[in-house]
């Protein structure tokens, strides 16, 4: 695909390029199998381990447990590298790190130790946000608890959990006395995995519905308020998520465009509307990657808009791999529709960003609000 140089990638400090470079050589054997993984089902697991043997996990740690505290536009790249060989993997991975760096950041010392050490030890985390009632406010949870002994009590369900199979640790919200709290909880026997509710796009992830069924959640593993200044992972890293799949799409179009059925017929590639169509996705993905970037760029300066360029991000990159995909799929023809065809599965998956909270419609809402919001009186 054609590139262009950005000025986000080229200031990530020398230090942290070793890493860049891993994620790209993880991405390539990630690129082997994502259309089999695709088509089982099966959470891609190999892959998953390989990205823990790599140390690219723990250097995502803050130093003092043991990390390299790499910084977020590292992230935004690892993600993105990831998301255009294979998003299932992508998603998971975020999922993961996301979930444990919080934990690590957010719990009491006795506790980030020992998230830490697992993390270390390859466990596997995943987040346990999402519930029934929750929609697009999964950070406002409405399940209460009830005290017991030690801590509080879970009954109830957790919703789209990625790598929930194989998950050892989770990062779990629940609504004690009104008002939001934060679990670090290690899997036991009271949690359990109802039949799996196969999704269309990102297949893979094997995101599934989490039940718990008098979970005991430890006070010891309650997260205290993040500090000054931190921005979770997911959210500064989600956009990437789309941008990688918007720049495989852009890949698949540009290799269909040039296919020849034979060496006389006319590349669609030279089609005037296959230009034209093609020039404005590819200036949008342009201008999405960077606010995706800036958005990683404003996090490590602990900027406090960042979580707010977080939204707009998602928002917009989330639409453009939509786009990307629809327009592969649109230059492809009834091949582009063959399951043996890579462009179908880039479609699938294109969608899944739109869906995921905070959900395309939802942060319309929020961002239109902030830019119509009535100027303060002079």
């Amino acid at each position: 695909m054609l590139t262009r140089p950005s000025p986000f990638v080229s200031a990530i400090p020398e230090s942290e390029q070793r890493w860049l470079e891993t994620a790209s050589a993880l991405a390539e054997g990630m690129r082997a199998t994502v259309a089999a993984d695709d088509e089982s089902g099966e959470l891609p697991i190999e892959h998953l381990r390989a990205i823990s043997a790599s140390g690219l996990d723990v250097a995502f740690l803050p130093v003092e447990h043991g990390g390299e505290a790499l910084s977020y536009a590292a992230l935004a790249q690892v993600v993105r590298v990831f998301a255009a060989a294979h998003p299932a993997v992508a998603a998971v991975w975020l999922m993961h790190i996301g979930a444990a760096h919080a934990l690590v950041t957010m719990s009491a010392p006795p506790a980030a130790a020992f998230f830490a050490e697992r993390l270390r030890a390859g466990d596997r985390f995943s987040n346990a946000l999402s519930e029934p009632a929750g929609g697009n406010h999964f950070l406002a949870s409405q399940q209460d608890v009830s005290p017991v002994d030690g801590g509080w009590m879970l009954t109830g369900r957790k919703l789209f959990v990625s790598g929930a199979e194989v998950a050892d640790h989770l990062l779990l919200n629940v609504r004690i006395d009104g008002g939001p709290g934060f679990f670090g909880v290690d899997r036991d026997d009271t949690l359990s995995l109802p039949p799996i509710d196969q999704t269309i796009g990102m297949r893979a992830t094997r995101s599934r519905t989490v039940e718990f069924d008098g979970t005991i959640l430890q006070r010891s593993r309650l997260c205290g308020p993040p500090p000054e200044g931190y921005a979770n992972l997911i959210t500064i890293g989600f956009s990437a998520l789309s941008i990688g799949i918007a720049e495989s799409a852009i890949d698949a179009l540009v290799a269909s465009a040039n296919r020849r059925k034979d060496p006389a017929a006319e590349r669609l590639a030279d089609a005037s509307w296959v230009r034209s169509e093609t020039a404005m996705v590819w200036a949008e993905l342009r201008a999405a990657r960077l606010i995706a970037e800036q958005t990683a760029w404003l996090a490590d300066r602990a900027d406090p808009t960042a979580m707010a360029a977080a939204t707009e991000g998602k928002m917009l990159t989330n639409e453009v791999a939509k786009k990307a995909a629809a327009l592969a799929l649109k230059v492809g023809g009834g091949g582009a529709y063959l399951a043996r065809s890579p462009i179908q599965r880039i479609f699938r998956d294109a969608q899944a960003g739109a869906l995921m909270a905070y959900s395309v419609p939802f942060s319309q809402d929020v961002v239109g609000g902030w830019v119509l919001a009535e100027p303060p009186a002079a």
